[in-house]
């Protein structure tokens, strides 16, 4: 196995952080100062974008950073799976980064979906505009009233009648869904009980303007309502779509969103890490900027520990992630399913324990808005629920280990 990143990504690297330097990070409080400014809790009708976002996606798109993500040359970087890993551990160092470069969750697995199953008419109606940045969209998976933990448990339902397709069901943690800018989600839902397990659900476009499709609420994370981005419930009450918007065919929900998942936890994990070497920075620079009993804090109560601990985590869980996306391209998301699940475990809980730390040494200012060490820890935390909890990929690659040697569930 060879980790060794191209000539382009090394540039892509480059670029990436200097953008994030000279033009994200002195601006970034000032964005999120207006977002309070315009606060509104939990009502996301009056939810609005500052223009600080616009103004740099602009100059993200002039500068050639733009879909990076994207593995087709002719609509993104084309960037292999590995070549795209550590290009997206730099914009996890900012919380808004990936926005800015239009490579940001749930669109980017959304654009993916559509790139690799739509038809031409879906790509032309919803794609192109995703590309381009000018809308934004939702991904309707997790259900209030199942655990969802377990896919097939989903109730919610896209039944086949006639030319439509009718929605029926109750998504939540519907990320994204109170942009302005949202205009289109995937919904994921029962069409063929009577088939086998993973051949019963299918994926349906469904434009958020449709009757019937009804944003109930916005759920808060850790207090926080993620503005203006948003987490939302939301309930479809027989909601008509045109059979053309079914993804791929009938019954073919899972096959897609395992093709959705194995890249984007690539993403996601590297964001993670990106965002850890950043915390590890401002842990750093507090402890040697304060002093207590006479010396840097950062000589107190073990604290040089738990920076050596903190480089080691962060470089362990890169190694992981990095194979296992060279995995991928290698060999497929299927076949790098272990991999893909421990990096998903291991990702989030190393960023969550360095927040933890570098929360400590900050003392107040660490649960504050001065510094973004509970945006991050929150981040962490999350991600130790989407895309499955830790406890389901620590099953996966149980269950690998024993087929391995030929033993049973």
């Amino acid at each position: 196995m060879d980790f060794e990143q191209s000539a382009r990504s090394k540039d892509y690297q480059k670029r990436v952080r200097a953008f994030i330097d000279q033009h994200i990070a002195p601006i970034e409080q000032d964005y999120w100062d207006q977002v309070l400014a315009r606060h509104n809790g939990g009502d996301w009708t009056k939810w609005t974008i500052p223009p600080l976002m616009e103004e740099l996606k602009a100059k993200a798109r002039a500068e050639g950073l733009w879909n990076l993500f994207m593995p087709d040359p002719e609509l993104g970087a084309g960037l292999s799976v590995l070549e795209y890993a550590p290009v997206c551990a730099e914009m996890g160092r900012s919380l808004i980064a990936p926005e800015v470069f239009n490579c940001n969750a749930p669109d980017t697995g959304n654009m993916e979906v559509l790139w690799k199953y739509g038809n031409d008419a879906q790509k032309a109606e919803w794609l192109t505009p995703l590309l381009a940045g000018e809308i934004r969209s939702v991904f309707f998976m997790t259900e209030p009233e199942v655990a969802s933990s377990d896919a097939t448990n989903m109730q919610a339902t896209a039944v086949l009648d006639g030319d439509e397709v009718v929605l029926n069901g109750k998504k939540w943690w519907s990320s994204g869904v109170g942009d302005p800018r949202c205009k289109v989600g995937i919904f994921m839902g029962l069409s063929l009980p009577d088939a086998s397990r993973h051949g019963q659900h299918s994926m349906v476009l469904v434009p958020l303007d449709t009757p019937g499709v009804e944003i109930q609420r916005m759920l808060p994370v850790f207090g926080e309502y993620d503005e203006p981005h948003g987490h939302g419930e939301v309930h479809f009450n027989n909601v008509r779509v045109p059979k053309a918007n079914i993804i791929a065919g009938l019954g073919r929900g899972f096959e897609i969103a395992q093709g959705r998942l194995g890249p984007g936890r690539i993403h996601h994990c590297m964001r993670c890490l990106g965002a850890a070497e950043s915390v590890l920075d401002l842990m750093i620079r507090r402890g040697m900027a304060r002093t207590a009993f006479g010396k840097p804090i950062l000589n107190l109560g073990g604290n040089r520990e738990r920076v050596a601990d903190a480089r080691i985590a962060i470089d362990q869980a890169r190694l992981l992630t990095l194979f296992a996306a060279w995995k991928i391209d290698q060999v497929g998301a299927i076949p790098a399913m272990t991999e893909i699940s421990a990096i998903k475990v291991v990702a989030p809980n190393v960023l969550q324990q360095v927040c933890d730390w570098a929360i400590q040494l900050h003392g107040g200012m660490g649960v504050s808005r001065d510094v973004p060490l509970t945006a991050f820890f929150a981040q962490a935390r999350s991600l130790r629920l989407a895309d499955g909890p830790d406890e389901v990929h620590k099953g996966v690659i149980a269950r690998i280990e024993l087929a391995k040697r030929g033993l049973g569930k």
